[in-house]
């Protein structure tokens, strides 16, 4: 069992920045390969970033290439998302995931374990 737990979400200007961590619990953390996705009020739950266990290898959606970095800290049990130039369409309930072998790294269906989220509000 793996325990996650947000948190850095808030309310940002568009072109602002925000960190957010995800602190794990539970299991050897760098077993587990770490993703996060965010939902919008009326959406469906989408792919942001994922991290290999050891950090060398992440994916990010294109909607955030260029602007969002995931990175990861196993000594520290926390996977962090920076997100820089943020735009309205952000906006969004941020959850980060964890799975030992995920399928396909894109696809919440994919990661067994989840934290509750963090929102995520930019203005414009």
């Amino acid at each position: 069992q793996v325990q996650l737990v947000e948190s850095g979400g808030g309310l940002v200007q568009a072109g602002g920045s925000l960190r957010l961590s995800c602190a794990a619990s539970g299991r050897t953390f760098n077993n587990y390969f770490m993703g996060w996705f965010r939902q919008a009020p009326g959406k469906e739950r989408e792919f942001v970033a994922a991290i290999s266990r050891s950090g060398v290898t992440t994916v990010y959606a294109d909607s955030v290439k260029g602007r969002f970095t995931i990175s990861r800290d196993n000594a520290k049990n926390t996977v962090y998302l920076q997100m820089n130039s943020l735009k309205p369409e952000d906006t969004a309930v941020y959850s980060c995931a964890a799975d030992s072998r995920p399928s396909v790294a894109d696809n919440f269906r994919a990661y067994e374990y989840w934290g509750q989220g963090t929102p995520v509000t930019v203005s414009s």
